[in-house]
This record gives C-alpha cells, sequence and structure tokens, in this order.
C-alpha cells in the first residue's frame, strides 16, 4: 500500500512545488521572489537556474541600491555564467566588480568574468577577436590580483590563448606563403612571418617564422623582374643569416642551407657577369 502512495507523493509534491513558484513568479512580493530565487540557487541544476533567473530579472532593478543587492547581483551574474552566457555573465560580473569594488566576492566576481571571456574564444581556425578580447581580459585580472586563489589556473588560460593565438598565426602566414606560390606573390607572406617574430617571441613556431620568411624571401626573388632578383637574393639570405643567429642547431637548419646553397648558386651568376662585364 505504501509503495502504491509513494509515486502519487511525488506527484503531488511536484505540482504542489510548480504551484508555488507560478504564485510567486507572477505575484508582487519581491521578498518572496529574492527567497525562492536564491533557494532554486542554491540547488545548483541548470533547470533550477533557469527558474532562478526569471525570478532575479524581476527583482534586480527593485533592490538596486538596498542592503541585499550585492548578494543579488553576484548570483544574478553568476547564474548566467552556470547556465552558460559567457556573453552576459562576463558583462554582468564587470559590472558588480565596478559596483561592489569592496565586496568580499569581488575578487571571484573579477575571475569569473575574464574566464567567460575565455570561454567565448572560438577554436584557432576561426576569427580571433574573443581571443583577444580574453587574453587581454585575464592579463589584467593577473596584473590586478598578483596573489589570487585563482593566479595559476589565470596564468594556465593565458598560456593556453597565447598558443592559440600563436597557431592562427602562423598558419595564416603559411597560407599566403601557399597562396603565394599559386600566384607568385610573396610580399604577404614575408610581413606575416615578420610580425610573427616580432609578436610571439618565445613561441615553439618561432623557428618556423623565421624559416618561413626566409623561404618566401627566396621564392620572391626568384619570381621577380630580372632587375632586382640579385637584391631580393641578397635581402633573402640575410634572412638566412637571422635564422642561424638563432637556430644554429635547429630542426630546419638542413632545409635552410639546402635553400641557402641555391640562393648563393644564383647569387654567384651575378658575380661571374660582373667579372666578365
Amino acid at each position: 500500500m505504501k509503495l502504491y502512495f509513494l509515486p502519487l507523493l511525488f506527484i503531488l509534491l511536484f505540482f504542489t512545488s510548480c504551484s508555488e513558484y507560478q504564485n510567486v513568479l507572477k505575484g508582487d512580493d519581491s521578498a518572496a521572489k529574492l527567497k525562492m530565487a536564491e533557494s532554486l540557487y542554491q540547488v545548483g541544476t541548470k533547470g533550477k537556474y533557469k527558474k532562478a533567473l526569471r525570478l532575479m530579472e524581476q527583482i534586480v532593478p527593485l533592490y538596486r541600491g538596498k542592503p541585499q543587492a550585492e548578494k543579488l547581483m553576484y548570483m544574478y551574474s553568476n547564474t548566467f555564467y552556470e547556465l552558460e552566457d559567457y556573453f552576459v555573465a562576463g558583462y554582468q560580473f564587470e559590472r558588480f566588480e565596478s559596483s561592489y569594488p569592496k565586496s568580499d566576492s569581488v575578487e571571484r566576481a573579477a575571475y569569473k568574468s575574464a574566464k567567460s571571456y575565455y570561454e567565448l574564444s572560438p577554436r584557432f581556425s576561426l576569427d580571433q577577436t574573443d581571443t583577444r578580447k580574453a587574453l587581454e581580459k585575464l592579463q589584467a585580472y593577473v596584473n590586478k590580483y598578483p596573489n589570487s586563489q585563482f593566479r595559476q589556473e589565470s596564468n594556465a588560460l593565458v598560456k593556453e590563448l597565447r598558443e592559440k593565438l600563436e597557431r592562427k598565426d602562423i598558419e595564416t602566414a603559411d597560407q599566403y606563403l601557399l597562396i603565394g606560390k599559386q600566384i607568385g606573390s610573396f610580399k604577404p607572406a614575408i610581413d606575416a612571418y615578420d610580425n610573427f617574430v616580432s609578436d610571439h617571441p618565445g613561441s615553439i613556431y618561432r623557428e618556423h617564422a623565421f624559416y618561413g620568411r626566409f623561404e618566401a624571401a627566396y621564392n620572391r626573388a626568384i619570381n621577380s623582374i630580372p632587375s632586382v632578383v640579385e637584391e631580393r637574393l641578397i635581402t633573402a639570405k640575410g634572412y638566412y643569416n637571422q635564422y642561424l643567429k638563432y637556430y644554429k642547431e635547429g630542426e630546419m637548419k638542413a632545409d635552410a642551407d639546402e635553400l641557402l646553397a641555391t640562393v648563393e648558386k644564383l647569387l654567384s651568376t651575378y658575380e661571374t657577369t660582373t667579372t666578365e662585364n
């Protein structure tokens, strides 16, 4: 008999709970809405967060400037975060940080704001505007809270985002080189590799960029009009020397040396022509 009534009891409790929520949601009692929102928020499930958010959206404007506002605004911001609405979460946590700079939760809010922008960062093959913004936010957080409990995780996220930007930039440069070989235009590739070397001094792809710049310069030279070939071969050789300065025992050294031999062979023909004249 007890087993028979148990499912009925659960069903009754469920509908009673739903009815209570609807009554509070549609009512005018802001205190009741806040109390129920806090209760739902504490459960911490996606469904409860959604219900809590509906209540909070109604009362956030009503509690501005009141003692309860600080706690409410943190819950409000974090609810968006838990629901993975990171664009809104980042914005709301920023507002919380500026509105309650002395709050015990301000450091956590600042971290979650930066982390929200990190979550918006797309895979490396897509446009990286959001990645750059996330990197800026995380670096600003680390600088502002150097002793934060989230410092180690923040540094790891910064490292991950930097590597994503590096991969995007080196593959963009490689793409320019590939396109150059198809259409005979190599200046964009040289510039892209040059920018990579300047922008990412500690990158694992740095040797690749030095070699890529040398290769692009060589291709530019041999695809130029005769009057500028020698000058551009000399420029290419200069890029080889820059590669050698940093990577005397580099993984791409053999390829670089082979390409240099070709460059020097071509340059020697100009020396011969000069001597004959």
